[in-house]
């Protein structure tokens, strides 16, 4: 799945690839505080791709000034990219605790859960991405993100272990053509050898289970059905501990 991550500075939004960059419309005048001049270079090293370069120079901010909250979040994602995503996990929950601003808080929850992803912990991913909707409902890439680590973690719950199937397609792919040269060395037979080859495919492919691709639709239905389910789990709780008490339900908007 491809994930997008978010970035922060006080400017405009270019998409980049696969991150969401906020860079400067226009020439920047450097400012008379070193720590915003050491974040506009990281951004500008950022945008090249140069991400240990601007791993140093978002260090160098905070070293100025501590718990900038722009150094610290593009920190992050530099270090995101360098597929350190042990320290990314620590960037971003620091981020997301330090910040009272909820837009941030919830963009470094999805950064964090898209961390999650990268490693495979399913319902790590999914309580970041919670978290990012409690404190930004309304984000789609989020819900997206949300509804994929849902259906992936109940896969892991189901029995399976919720990994791409890469190395046994590759496997499968090996016996196909492997087969297929035998078939060409016995021509008579070739149709009932593939027949017979098509058969197992079919039956191995329903064994091993494909990779789940969320259409926007599907990926609705089954936010719903989280929601739904968290919704149902609240109102027995509520009626345990308000027992004989009338209860007035408010719609939560």
């Amino acid at each position: 799945m491809k994930t997008v991550n978010y970035r922060l500075t006080a400017w405009a939004i270019l998409l980049l690839g696969n991150v969401t960059i906020l860079l400067a419309q226009k020439t920047i005048p450097f400012s008379s505080k070193p720590e915003k001049n050491d974040t506009r270079l990281g951004n500008q090293e950022f945008s090249k791709g140069n991400y240990a370069d601007a791993e140093a120079q978002y260090k160098k901010a905070l070293d100025r000034k501590n718990n900038m909250p722009e150094a610290a979040f593009n920190l992050g994602d530099a270090v995101y990219k360098q597929k350190r995503y042990e320290e990314t996990e620590k960037q971003f929950q620091l981020c997301a605790q330090n910040n009272v601003d909820p837009i941030i808080k919830a963009k470094s929850y999805h950064n964090l859960g898209n961390t999650y992803l990268e490693q495979e912990k399913w319902k790590e991913a999914v309580d970041a991405y919670k978290n990012a909707l409690k404190n930004n409902a309304n984000d789609a890439e989020t819900k997206y993100n949300l509804a994929y680590a849902n259906a992936k973690l109940k896969a892991q719950q189901n029995g399976g272990d919720g990994k791409d199937n890469k190395n046994q397609d590759k496997k499968e792919q090996e016996n196909k053509d492997q087969k297929q040269n035998e078939n060409k060395d016995n021509k008579g037979d070739k149709k009932e050898e593939q027949k017979n080859e098509q058969k197992d495919q079919k039956g191995d492919q329903k064994k091993q289970g494909e990779q789940p691709r969320l259409s926007k639709e599907e990926a609705e239905k089954l936010l719903q059905a989280i929601e739904n389910e968290e919704q149902k789990t609240n109102q027995k709780m509520q009626q345990k501990t308000l027992k004989g008490q009338v209860i007035k339900v408010e719609k939560d908007w």
